[in-house]
């Protein structure tokens, strides 16, 4: 018997969710078509696009996008619709719910300026507030946790008890804390969203987002939006996405736990320190989920992260000419943007985000071995000291 304990994720249940809608392939085909011959008979306005027997036409339904769908909502424990990407998705919460006041501080710039632009369409009506402000009837609340490029958790039964108190409804982007590491849903969340260019597709392959809600009607809503709006996620992308979600349960342990000690590594070096080869003067503030303090709510991570702590943190240099000229100082760490790849990430975040402390580089480690990201940033590191 397997002991399905807190932060488990079912390899069985990756390869198996979508079995209803398997075919006589092992690995389904690659679907190009955009149109599908309709039996006599058959009328597609009649079709259960959320339980399909047959497709018609494919910004509604396409094979591989429905089992992708299906393994999705088993492991993120609700009704799960993919979008052609993560802001697609987030600006997709927004059009569901309809807020007249959103509250949403800190984050994802591009969800930032999603809410902007859902308030310019609004012709201004939407007031956008702080998370900890008084909530009012009816608003809604967005956090992402762990948030970036940071890495720190918020809680999010503190800000879901807040806003249910009034009427609202929270929105939890976990993009950052993929299954196996939290569940929003068992801490108050009403819908999450994911990028699944990041972690659930973890191979910096593919494009797509993911919004998870708890009812089918509210999915049969999306749905309809979706279908609308034509932000469907295309069928390569569905396909490499059911691809990569077969190895979930392998790849982000493996990630939460490098990264982890890669962080309480790097930690000992904070404040300018030296440590273990790396040269004092360079490390300022090294921020990770696993040892953030407890909140006013006397809130830490380790109960909401059931599975492991995230493997994508912040370190913020002495100088920006540190900041600037280490991801190009690495062998293994790759100086590109996004994260929850296969492969170790690092980038200089005010190249991607002007809003950043200039000095702050953000890295997303791997499933590279944990001494080998060790010895890439001492060496890097000491090489910064030898430009100087």
């Amino acid at each position: 018997m397997t002991n399905k304990s807190a932060g488990f994720l079912s390899g069985t249940d990756l390869l198996h969710a979508d079995d209803k809608y398997c075919g006589s392939e092992v690995s389904p085909s690659i679907s190009v078509t955009t149109t599908f011959r309709i039996a006599p008979g058959v009328i597609l306005a009649d079709q259960d696009c959320f339980d399909p027997t047959y497709h018609g036409y494919s910004r509604y339904t396409q094979d591989v996008r429905t089992r992708v769908e299906k393994v999705l909502s088993k492991i993120l424990k609700g009704n799960a619709m993919t979008y052609a990407s993560g802001l697609a998705a987030a600006f997709a919460a927004l059009m569901l719910l309809n807020p007249q006041r959103i509250a949403i501080t800190e984050g994802y710039m591009g969800v930032q300026q999603a809410v902007q632009q859902f308030k310019r369409i609004r012709g201004g009506e939407l007031e956008v507030i702080d998370i900890d402000d008084e909530f009012q009837d009816g608003d809604v609340c967005w956090i992402e946790t762990p948030m970036n490029p940071t890495g720190e958790s918020r809680s999010i039964k503190y800000y879901a008890d807040k806003v249910h108190a009034v009427g609202g409804r929270l929105i939890v982007d976990s993009t950052f804390g993929p299954p196996p590491l939290q569940e929003p849903f068992k801490w108050g969340a009403d819908i999450v969203m994911h990028s699944a260019t990041k972690y659930l597709g973890g191979h910096s392959d593919l494009l797509g987002g993911v919004l998870v809600v708890k009812t089918v009607e509210e999915w049969n809503q999306l749905f309809e939006t979706r279908t609308q709006c034509g932000n469907v996620m295309g069928s390569f992308e569905a396909w490499l996405l059911l691809r990569s979600l077969r190895t979930l349960h392998l790849r982000v342990p493996r990630q939460s736990q490098t990264g982890t000690a890669l962080a309480n590594w790097l930690k000992f070096a904070s404040g300018g320190n030296a440590h273990d080869g790396i040269p004092a003067g360079l490390i300022e503030m090294v921020y990770h989920s696993s040892f953030q303090k407890p909140d006013a709510q006397g809130f830490t991570p380790e109960k909401q992260m059931e599975g492991g702590y995230n493997a994508s943190f912040s370190i913020v240099m002495t100088t920006i000419e540190q900041a600037r000229a280490l991801p190009h100082a690495l062998k293994y760490f790759v100086p590109a943007t996004s994260l929850g790849g296969v492969e170790s990430l690092i980038e200089h975040r005010l190249g991607s985000d002007p809003g950043s402390d200039p000095r702050l580089v953000r890295l997303s480690v791997g499933v590279e071995e944990l001494d080998d990201l060790k010895d890439d940033l001492r060496t890097g590191l000491q090489s910064l000291v030898v430009k100087g």
